[in-house]
């Protein structure tokens, strides 16, 4: 039986587990639940009602970085959690990071104003937009300038969840029209450009795109 992934694609956290399902080579299906208004047999998937979840056979999971482990433990494949305790300790905080501090700005403080506020007919609250361009972003962008340093990635040569889980982030704040400062972050803008290359994150932007354009009236 199939994996069976559930959300919406342009969420940032489904988009991390459909990245991990690529790089792995893991088949599987995607039904698609938006992020408010879940239908009542959902939540015995996912109790709070978020996305993303997953089934596969008798196991129901919620939560993007459970998910994650739960299939490189599973599924196996090259490590995305690095090689030592001390890399995978690194991975899970700067995964904790993107969903926790990133996301409230990247995604809900300026992709949710100017894309979903507009598919819904609300006026887009600009305010919001530029307090987090401005007030709350610029100090989240520097931690992670100066934990990347001069690396290609965030462990050196290795592709991790990490990398994935900033640059999905970073993906919904381009999608509202908004790119990383190369001048002021150049380590954070050069790994948005390297990870979107990778044939795992580029295979999905096409939809991406196209379902973003129809949300905002540019269609």
């Amino acid at each position: 039986m199939a994996l069976t992934l559930y959300g919406a694609i342009l969420s940032p956290f489904v988009r991390k587990v459909r990245i991990l399902l690529a790089e792995h080579q893991i088949p599987y299906e995607h039904t698609f639940i938006p992020p408010r208004g879940q239908p009542d047999w959902y939540y015995d998937i996912s109790p709070l009602g978020r996305i993303p979840a997953l089934v596969d056979g008798d196991v129901k999971l919620a939560d993007s970085a459970v998910i994650a482990q739960y299939l490189q433990d599973s599924r196996g494949g090259p490590s995305l959690y690095g090689s030592t305790p001390e890399e995978a300790a690194r991975v899970r905080w700067l995964e904790k990071y993107a969903d926790y501090e990133l996301a409230p700005h990247c995604t809900f403080g300026v992709f949710f104003p100017r894309i979903v506020a507009c598919s819904v007919g609300e006026p887009v609250d600009e305010a919001r937009v530029q307090a987090s361009l401005n007030e709350h972003l610029p100090p989240l962008f520097d931690y992670l300038e100066r934990e990347l340093g001069e690396r290609r990635f965030f462990l050196g040569d290795q592709f991790s969840m990490a990398d994935i889980a900033v640059v999905c982030q970073l993906i919904n704040m381009a999608h509202a029209g908004e790119l990383i400062d190369e001048a002021r972050w150049p380590g954070l803008a050069s790994l948005l450009s390297r990870v979107t290359a990778r044939g795992s994150v580029s295979a999905l932007l096409p939809a991406e795109h196209q379902l973003v354009a129809k949300l905002s009236g540019r269609m």
